[in-house]
């Protein structure tokens, strides 16, 4: 083999190794500068955002949602009360404005919608969904996944994270406008701390269960609200990495005192996740990202050594 071809070959190899990164789960390269504490999200900062569509006789906002792979989207089980009849869903990725123009987003039908046995409702937990897309989604700038822990990784109470969605500003107040994505800046509140504050409520118990976490603050005012169910709750890790810590799932109003956003925990779904997408790659695990960019220029490697030993 001459060296031209040896170093044509090597370049292809790394290519490959790139390429496996391209995209990077928890990244969103168009938003450096956040403003925190701000309600209408910059363009492009949330680009695993999905927004949940029925199409009846018109098309209607149901629920949120977000990207895992380019043919899966983790939502909540009751966003999908009847998960066999798939024929009215419309998800739309890419999108910023309910109402407005979206130049990047793209539509896609329901192939699927996989709950855990044994759903009921909210309250009683496994309020978690994971959607198959008929047609995959393509990946740019506005438009990627977002990471997924594995059962191991540890969100803190008091950890500052965000929740995005299209849903009601205020009890029974619907976004207005051109409809654009929210976003809120909530901490983690232990599961302890959580059941103590919704135990000030006698008269509407709510078990705090195991595959919960609460999010919000105990005085109110900030908080996921109707019509954010299946959406996003996202923590930043050290390395700049946003994973999915919770799925909105259920709440007493919105945003009261001592009545914090409860989600489903992603971490206590690890396994049904990746029983149900074998290829998905969990945040977490030591083997994450390395060895498979390693599996695939180390294949090229070998195929190199031994076409320079003929």
């Amino acid at each position: 083999m001459s060296p031209k071809i040896i170093f044509y070959a090597t370049i292809w190899c790394l290519t490959g190794v790139l390429a496996s990164h391209a995209q990077q789960c928890g990244r969103a390269p168009l938003l450096e500068n956040r403003i925190v504490g701000g309600y209408d999200a910059a363009e492009g900062a949330w680009p695993w955002q999905v927004d949940i569509t029925t199409q009846t006789d018109i098309s209607r906002h149901i629920c949120g949602g977000s990207i895992i792979t380019r043919t899966w989207v983790l939502s909540a089980a009751h966003c999908f009360p009847n998960p066999s009849d798939v024929g009215s869903y419309l998800l739309y990725a890419g999108r910023y404005q309910l109402n407005g123009y979206n130049f990047h987003e793209s539509s896609h039908r329901v192939k699927q919608v996989v709950i855990p046995n044994g759903y009921v409702e909210p309250h009683s937990g496994k309020d978690v969904a994971l959607v198959e897309l008929s047609t995959p989604v393509t990946w740019s700038d506005h438009v990627r996944p977002v990471c997924l822990p594995n059962s191991g990784t540890l969100f803190p109470g008091g950890m500052l994270c965000y929740v995005t969605g299209w849903g009601n500003i205020r009890d029974d107040v619907p976004l207005g406008g051109v409809g654009t994505l929210q976003e809120v800046q909530v901490p983690i509140i232990s599961q302890g701390s959580c059941q103590e504050m919704y135990r000030t409520h006698p008269t509407e118990p709510v078990d705090i269960l195991h595959d919960m976490i609460c999010a919000g603050f105990q005085e109110g005012g900030k908080d996921s609200c109707q019509g954010d169910s299946g959406g996003p709750l996202v923590c930043q890790m050290v390395n700049g990495t946003w994973v999915q810590a919770g799925v909105v799932s259920f709440g007493l109003g919105c945003a009261h005192p001592n009545q914090p956003g409860v989600y489903a925990r992603v971490t206590s779904y690890s396994g049904f996740i990746s029983d149900t997408i074998p290829d998905i790659s969990l945040y977490g695990r030591a083997d994450q990202n390395w060895p498979w960019s390693a599996a695939v220029f180390f294949s090229c490697l070998s195929t190199l050594l031994l076409q320079l030993q003929r």
